[in-house]
């Protein structure tokens, strides 16, 4: 077993005799594809080091690299293989559909409202939905609508939440704190270059799980506010659930000012329940963005909503276009995997074998003397290593240790389990781990975190 431990950001030799098809493809791949891979989120800077693994294929709960190393799969794509990779009924419901209907044809079709009645089935509040291609795609048409049917400017949006790359949300996700000001009151700032500093003005940024300030920036402005827009559970910040009552005051206070609430459900969709985390807490947005879990691997995402929300664009007085927006692919596999959620106890066992994954990690680490905080909800979590609780992203950044972190995914990575390098992203679980895989990730985590404590 090689020692990751040792491996930097430069190309280690250890790590390049371990896997190198790898840094072979790594290196192929730069020269054409910018960082070496076709989202930021797979490249160095982002924890990949010394460069990400290149992936021979993947089935079930299991993922393969092109130097033979199987892997236990936490990472799911960032979140879409819900129902593991390669799912063969949905996979065959694709192919069908392909060579039945054929892919795109600029005009409606009848599997295009199969779809969207499963989903209007499925999740609570959403009464009509319109699909689209990606999840930044989906907000951004949600703060649009937002602003068209308010007729107002404002949106209050989270720090610590990542809402999609388009200018009108790609603010105060990650950031400097000492830029964004003091927690109580933080000022908006860009997650990176490019972005208009001419939309601040549209922007409130509060701190997560702060009653009072959400309450005193509405009493203030909440006439003026188009929507609020929040991760129902912070999925882009480790993991970080709602403080009892926090959700339920976002959706009063939105209410009571006639301004939209928007469930970023990009991530938490069909993750903790079928409905989502709107099913889970009890709480009816106004709008709901979709994506990642919907299509179980396929790329589709989707924009919903009340049909009093939705009636602008039903009505034509709000465009929502896109030439590949319900394309046959799309339409296919949400249709199957709105079938295959349906599945009756199938959150009930896949949420207790999570839990029982996380509880094991807390087990082992308490007796080892290894402070760590594991939250989620079963099929979704964290562990951070951390003495003390995390409600927000700057605790967060105040109190996780990075480098603790990284010891563990080396460790982990080592001996068979994949997840991100980044102690801001999760650990996903899906709907086909087993029972087995939980065991051998246990047993993983006991021989990684002693390794660990025996360096302290």
């Amino acid at each position: 077993m090689i020692d990751l431990d040792v491996v930097t950001r430069d190309a280690d030799p250890a790590y390049k005799a371990w896997a190198p098809k790898s840094a072979e493809l790594f290196d192929k791949a730069r020269q054409v594809v910018p960082g070496g891979a076709g989202s930021s989120a797979r490249t160095i800077p982002f924890g990949w080091e010394p460069y990400p693994l290149f992936v021979a294929q993947g089935l079930g709960s299991r993922i393969t690299d092109v130097d033979g190393h199987e892997f236990i799969d936490y990472l799911l794509g960032l979140g879409p293989m819900i129902l593991g990779h390669r799912n063969p009924t949905i996979t065959q419901a694709v192919v069908e559909a392909v060579q039945n209907y054929g892919t795109c044809f600029g005009l409606p079709y009848e599997l295009e409202i199969e779809a969207a009645q499963k989903v209007v089935d499925t999740v609570p509040s959403v009464e009509m939905v319109r699909f689209t291609n990606s999840g930044s795609e989906a907000v951004g048409s949600a703060i649009r609508i937002s602003r068209a049917v308010t007729g107002r400017r404002l949106i209050i949006r989270f720090e610590g939440h990542y809402h999609g790359w388009q200018d009108t949300v790609y603010w105060s996700n990650h950031v400097d704190p000492k830029l964004a000001g003091p927690i109580t009151g933080p000022r908006p700032v860009p997650s990176g270059p490019g972005v208009p500093i001419e939309l601040e003005d549209t922007l409130i940024v509060l701190s997560w799980n702060d009653a009072e300030s959400f309450q005193r920036v509405m009493a203030e402005r909440g006439h003026e506010v188009a929507a609020v827009i929040t991760e129902p559970a912070v999925l882009n910040t480790g993991c970080i659930l709602p403080l009892p009552g926090y959700l339920e005051l976002l959706r009063s206070e939105t209410t009571k000012y006639g301004a939209l609430l928007i469930f970023d459900e990009v991530i938490t969709g069909f993750r903790f329940a079928r409905g989502g985390a709107q099913e889970w807490f009890g709480i009816n947005p106004d709008i709901t963005t979709m994506a990642k879990g919907l299509g179980g691997g396929f790329p589709v995402a989707a924009i919903g909503g009340t049909k009093e929300v939705m009636s602008i664009i039903a009505e034509g007085r709000y465009s929502h276009s896109g030439t590949y927006n319900a394309n046959v692919i799309q339409c296919a596999a949400v249709s199957a995997t709105m079938d295959l959620l349906a599945e009756p106890g199938l959150y009930e066992r896949q949420r207790a074998l999570g839990f029982r994954l996380a509880d094991g990690l807390t087990e082992i680490a308490g007796n080892l003397d290894i402070p760590v905080r594991v939250e989620g909800l079963g099929t979704v979590f964290q562990m951070w290593f951390s003495e003390k609780d995390i409600h927000n992203w700057r605790e967060a950044d105040a109190y996780a240790s990075e480098e603790l972190f990284n010891q563990w995914y080396r460790e982990m990575l080592s001996r068979g389990q994949l997840f991100h390098p980044n102690h801001l992203e999760n650990l996903f679980v899906s709907l086909v781990h087993t029972d087995a895989d939980i065991d051998k990730t246990l047993q993983a985590a006991s021989d990684s975190l002693a390794a660990i404590a025996s360096r302290r």
